[in-house]
């Protein structure tokens, strides 16, 4: 991925380029620009792209790209280090810089990780009732009315704050604002990915419900050796019983506490010296049940994900 870049002839000074993209970083107190061919800086950084020659229209560094103005020698040796080679420089701006955009460019890009969020969204989310998926459609809906709600709520806390009024929540008004703060949906962004604010965008439904909605299932594979299985559950794994005034039920055997996890189960059967059960399992409860199996059965049971989203379709 790292290859030489000739160097450009020095007394070229003035360079006109049209039709490119930006990448701008600030070193010191300069900016530095190299001018990349359109769509290519963002497959480089994905890996897609892995020859220089294909990324940059030219193989400089500048001051002022639409000006034509190059970077001089010495602002580059004060900025990078006397040491740093061109190419290096280049590397760094094209890896670590901020890339420019236009409206028709950003708006395309916007849409793209938009319909990739609801995308995924749709297809991690169901109907508690019926477990059903939604349609995108839906689901853009009931966002678009998160971030409608949010930024009514910016906007009303501002001209409170202005006029100095307003009434401190108590009670149990404070806690469900304390549990909805952290999810709160203002719409989709370009600097983050589509997966790490569809995941944003589903703590948010789920929280506050504008549409029924619950994660969708997963469809996991148990297995554990039966030998494991009648052995009581022992220390902290067993404290999941217990009523409100503290007192503990009698600790259940290791396959017990297994099915606990398992909301419905699909088929269980013993093959050899090996007991099996395939079922649904709520995705929050995933981690509990593995650390379980895996502490508790001492490398004789594993958890296998068969599905990670079980969803019903008309």
């Amino acid at each position: 991925m790292s290859r030489q870049i000739n160097q450009p002839d020095p007394s070229s000074n003035q360079i006109k380029l049209t039709n490119v993209s930006l990448v701008r970083l600030k070193k010191g107190k300069k900016r530095f620009e190299i001018a990349c061919y359109k769509n290519k800086v963002l497959e480089w950084r994905s890996g897609i792209e892995t020859d220089l020659d294909e990324v940059l229209q030219i193989p400089n560094v500048f001051l002022n790209v639409s000006k034509g103005q190059t970077a001089p020698s010495a602002e580059l040796a004060k900025a990078f280090g006397k040491d740093k080679s061109l190419n290096d420089i280049i590397l760094e701006i094209l890896n670590k810089g901020e890339l420019q955009v236009g409206e028709k460019e950003r708006a395309a890009q916007l849409e793209r990780v938009h319909n990739e969020v609801i995308s995924i969204v749709a297809s991690k989310l169901v109907d508690p009732r019926t477990k059903r998926v939604y349609t995108t459609g839906m689901i853009e809906k009931a966002l678009d009315m998160l971030s409608s709600q949010a930024h009514q709520q910016g906007d009303k806390k501002g001209a409170e704050a202005g006029s100095g009024t307003g009434t401190p929540a108590t009670g149990d008004d404070a806690e469900a604002k304390q549990r909805t703060k952290e999810h709160i949906w203002t719409g989709v962004v370009t600097t983050k990915s589509a997966k790490s604010q569809a995941l944003e965008a589903m703590k948010a439904l789920i929280a506050h419900q504008p549409i029924p909605v619950t994660r969708a299932r997963m469809r996991l594979r148990i297995t554990c050796s039966t030998n494991v299985l009648k052995q009581a559950v022992k220390g902290s794994a067993a404290a999941k019983g217990g009523d409100a005034e503290g007192e503990q039920k009698t600790p259940g055997t290791v396959k017990d506490k297994i099915l606990s996890y398992v909301e419905q189960v699909e088929t269980q059967d013993v093959l050899g010296s090996e007991w099996e059960v395939v079922g649904f399992v709520e995705p929050g409860a995933f981690k509990g049940l593995s650390d379980f199996v895996g502490n508790e059965t001492k490398g004789q049971g594993r958890v296998e994900v068969l599905d990670m989203a079980v969803t019903h379709e008309d």
